[in-house]
């Protein structure tokens, strides 16, 4: 780990958390890759989601999902750094939105490296889902743009603030 993240057993609050780190190869050089991670209250363990090329068909999902308590791994050798840090009962609230957003992520049997979409798209994806995240990515996410064509006409945003509503009332 790199040493960013709480440790679980000692941190009881909830938390959200996004990070990157340099993308795998050559890639890295001017691209990264980002995960995003979110531990309940109490929970001992954070939930890492993130999407990858490896095996994506289109019966295999790019959505990989694990849990850890040390999301702030490294990334094939490059260390994370931590993009945004959301604590407490904010984070409380704002995990079950980040999980409906990776539920409903549209291209999860697709994956493109370049222009997407991709890792970035999906951490994209989830930001203008969940906009209370304030999430800003930076340059070097390519592929977050993808994500923009589809919800800019707002018809996926309002499909899931529904959805969100129905797992907040679950």
């Amino acid at each position: 780990p790199a040493g960013i993240a709480s440790t679980p057993y000692l941190d009881t609050r909830a938390i959200v958390e996004f990070y990157t780190a340099d993308a795998f190869s050559w890639r890295g050089w001017f691209a990264v890759h980002p995960w995003v991670a979110v531990k309940a209250k109490n929970a001992t363990e954070y939930k890492v989601y993130q999407v990858m090329r490896w095996q994506v068909s289109s019966t295999k999902s790019a959505i990989r999902q694990h849990k850890t308590p040390t999301p702030d791994r490294y990334w094939y050798g490059s260390k994370s750094e931590l993009l945004l840090s959301i604590k407490g009962e904010e984070a409380a609230e704002l995990i079950p939105k980040v999980q409906a957003a990776v539920a409903l992520y549209l291209w999860k049997y697709e994956y493109s490296v370049f222009l997407g979409p991709n890792s970035n798209t999906f951490i994209a994806w989830i930001g203008l889902q969940v906009l209370e995240l304030n999430l800003e990515l930076p340059l070097s996410a390519i592929g977050s743009g993808y994500a923009k064509k589809l919800t800019a006409n707002r018809r996926c945003g309002v499909k899931l603030r529904a959805i969100q509503r129905i797992y907040l009332i679950i």
